[in-house]
């Protein structure tokens, strides 16, 4: 809930951030969707937080929607995410005052472990399986003459230990969901591929597809995706609820519906209207009006209450015809902006027929062709034509005399 807060804004009224807001609303629906069916049980995969001691403020406000699920005695797991752990990887500090506190009916899920939740319509059991990092599982000792693969390979066989000792212990008549934030090996990652290297490992699909769970409910990568399309069982990343930054631009974000009994389940993916991202990408290497182009880019797009990022592709010498202000007023209308400019090498230019390699040409001519191909330079030619000939002819000419002279000395 706690990151891509860089793209909004602060609200006046509230005096909160604007993207703050959009996540807490947009939690608040999953809430109501809660409230009116209504559901025996919620599991919320993690990452409440962007770290493990957020501002009271964002906690707050995840305790009053979550509050809801108290008072109507819907029984909740909380999982324990990387974001919500310290950075050593020890414990979910910013979850676990839910457990010290004795909220009824909240389980939070910081350890692999085997939960029996009582709901309105029976028993279910969850295993939760947290963010794990090597430490978790294996002594620096260990792995001290170990390769980054051996480490990973000792890393699986110790959590398949684990694994099975749990399942071992599993009602077989009850229904059963995995609740699990990690990375799988087949999973198509985002952001959090890369704000996660270094601090956890890729468990493989075949530790989670067994026979022994009815569903199993995945955190951690942002994008909404079936890993197992056999569905037996479903292995489902309900993805974040909230766009967080321009990778998740196009991608649909929910939360997911399940229908479950021992053996038999139905699941359903619940789109919610979130904020849209839009980027708007301009080359002007060939426009005689850069400013227009980008202005008129602009008004192709309909940017009210969304997030943009402008990207404007120039050469150097454009650059004195970018209006900036201008681009600001345009983009005033969006919920917020930024403005990208990225400089295109020289190298990128069309050559110009004329100084092929295969024509024979002196140096003084060659600038003349150039300089005849560069309108943007019209006005200093003549004196970069004077200054090449000076340093061409009389500083060589200055040359050969000292040359001369020294031969004679």
């Amino acid at each position: 809930m706690g990151s891509g807060f860089s793209q909004g804004q602060i609200n006046p009224e509230t005096g909160l951030n604007t993207r703050l807001e959009d996540f807490i609303n947009t939690l608040s629906r999953c809430i109501d969707r809660a409230l009116e069916d209504p559901v025996d049980m919620v599991v919320f995969g993690g990452d409440a937080f962007p770290d493990a001691t957020p501002p009271p403020y964002i906690q707050q406000a995840f305790a009053n929607q979550f509050r809801r699920l108290v008072d109507v005695d819907i029984p909740t797991i909380l999982l324990v995410g990387n974001h919500d752990q310290h950075s050593q990887g020890q414990g979910g500090a910013s979850l676990c005052i839910y457990r010290t506190l004795g909220v009824p009916g909240f389980v939070v899920g910081d350890t692999l472990a085997t939960h029996k939740v009582i709901t309105r319509n029976g028993l279910v059991q969850v295993l939760t399986l947290p963010w794990l990092t090597r430490s978790a599982l294996m002594t620096k000792k260990e792995t001290s003459r170990m390769s980054l693969s051996e480490i990973n390979q000792l890393l699986i066989e110790r959590l398949q230990l684990v694994i099975e000792g749990e399942i071992r212990r599993l009602d077989p008549n009850l229904p059963t969901i995995l609740l699990g934030h990690l990375m799988t090996e087949n999973a198509s990652f985002g952001a959090e591929r890369f704000l996660a290297v270094g601090k956890g490992f890729t468990i493989p699909l075949s530790l989670l597809t067994r026979p022994c769970f009815d569903y199993v409910a995945l955190g951690h990568v942002h994008r909404h995706q079936n890993l197992n399309k056999t569905n037996d069982p479903p292995v489902i990343y309900s993805g974040s609820i909230e766009r967080v930054d321009f990778s998740e631009e196009k991608e649909d974000k929910g939360y997911v519906i399940i229908e479950l009994e021992r053996g038999k389940v139905k699941w359903e993916f619940c789109p919610l209207p979130v904020r849209r991202f839009c980027t708007i990408t301009v080359d002007l290497s060939k426009e005689e009006d850069p400013q227009a182009a980008i202005i008129k880019a602009i008004a192709n797009h309909k940017i009210k209450d969304v997030v943009v990022r402008l990207i404007y592709k120039v050469f150097s010498e454009q650059l004195n015809l970018i209006d900036t202000p201008e681009l600001h007023k345009a983009l005033s209308y969006s919920h917020s902006y930024t403005i990208h400019p990225e400089l295109i090498s020289q190298l990128a230019r069309p050559r110009i027929p004329e100084l092929s390699a295969y024509n024979s040409i002196n140096p003084i001519d060659a600038l003349k062709t150039y300089l005849n191909n560069r309108q943007d330079l019209s006005d200093i030619a003549n004196s970069m034509i004077d200054a090449a000939h000076s340093l061409l002819y009389h500083d060589r000419e200055t040359l050969l005399q000292q040359a001369i002279k020294n031969k004679n000395n």
